[in-house]
């Protein structure tokens, strides 16, 4: 009997994308074994310098045509355009609108071993998700803002019935997939939003709360942008999934990456119907690139992400169990201290964590 092989399209990007990509594959076929094929694009900042393309259209039609895409980080300093905006963001920001990749999902789960800045959170205290809608929201003004005779700029805040009801959708079919918050085992969804202040968020709850009534076995909370900044700080634990517009969701998943860590080891994905782009959260770090200094934790915990959305969409327990396996050898080499990275207070290398999560999968 023949069994599938998956493509991922692998692209390393720039700073230290090519360290934490290529860290995270060696774990992912040492897990794997010949279950994954990996195809090695071209893309990001350094690319743009040499060829004036951030993603050339051959990449974008692999990417198109791929599994899944596992993409290291992209951005250098002042690689930029005419208008001041950064190239490296653009790769992904591209894939995420050409492949309709509306739902950013991020994992905020203090792992094992991992000292939190929230005293009484060790131990697994924090395990909840924050899914941000990603086409959409303050955000879909990039490239369409009015600068005018360098006296007046504006942006747009664009929130749709579509584009909401399907990133709420997304985030009520998650918190039935799940256990619950850590503090009362309730299935909920948080909305996060100013809908006391402005239309659109009000318009985003509105949709919210109809799509909720689909969903009556999973509770609904509300919370405005300002204060659910305070309570993730005060009672993590009270969380399941949160549900926000674009920018607020950019806003708070990075802060609740922080109470789990740090951006070093927070993953995240990018999922629409069809396609999904995984990356670790952090930037590209051109400081620390070529040094080996990096943690690749974030990105070998987003192709854990990339492992179970595959199992989703083919269902193949190989995926399931790799991914399985991988997250389980990732939490004892933090857990055991047996390779801590630099930004978890250890001084274990990029290529040394990698290497002892490989002999933890054993």
């Amino acid at each position: 009997m023949t069994t599938k092989r998956y493509r991922i399209a692998t692209i390393d990007g720039d700073g230290i994308g090519p360290e934490v990509s290529q860290a995270a594959l060696r774990v992912l076929k040492t897990a794997c074994g010949d279950m994954l094929d990996f195809d090695m694009l071209d893309g990001g900042a350094g690319h743009y310098q040499k060829t004036g393309q951030v993603l050339p259209e051959d990449t974008f039609n692999a990417c198109r045509e791929a599994d899944a895409i596992l993409h290291g980080a992209a951005g250098l300093p002042g690689v930029v355009y005419p208008d001041g905006t950064e190239v490296g963001n653009d790769l992904h920001l591209r894939l995420r609108f050409r492949l309709d990749l509306y739902a950013n999902v991020r994992p905020v789960k203090l792992l094992p071993g991992v000292v939190s800045p929230l005293r009484g959170y060790e131990g697994g205290g924090i395990d909840y998700v924050i899914v941000r809608e990603n086409t959409e929201g303050l955000y879909a003004s990039r490239g369409a803002g009015v600068l005018l005779r360098d006296e007046f700029a504006s942006d747009s805040l664009v929130t749709t019935r579509k584009g909401t009801e399907r990133v709420a959708e997304f985030a009520f079919r998650l918190a039935e997939s799940r256990n619950g918050a850590l503090s009362d085992g309730k299935k909920r969804v948080t909305v996060c939003d100013k809908a006391n202040i402005l239309r659109s968020y009000a318009f985003f709850r509105a949709i919210c709360d109809e799509v909720h009534q689909q969903h009556p076995d999973v509770a609904i909370d509300y919370a405005y942008a300002d204060a659910i900044t305070v309570h993730m700080v005060k009672r993590p634990e009270f969380y399941d999934v949160i549900v926000a517009e674009n920018m607020f969701g950019d806003i708070i998943s990075d802060l609740g990456a922080a109470t789990a860590g740090g951006m070093g080891i927070s993953p995240s994905g990018e999922i629409g119907d069809e396609h999904a782009l995984f990356q670790g959260a952090h930037g590209s770090a051109p400081d620390i690139a070529g040094q080996d200094a990096a943690s690749p934790m974030a990105t070998v915990l987003s192709a854990v992400m990339m492992l179970r959305w595959l199992n989703d969409r083919h269902g193949d327990p190989r995926l399931a169990e790799a991914a399985d396996r991988i997250e389980t050898a990732a939490g004892r080499v933090l857990s055991e201290n047996i390779a801590v990275p630099r930004d978890l207070g250890g001084n274990a290398r990029c290529s040394e964590v990698a290497e002892a999560i490989c002999r933890a999968l054993g």
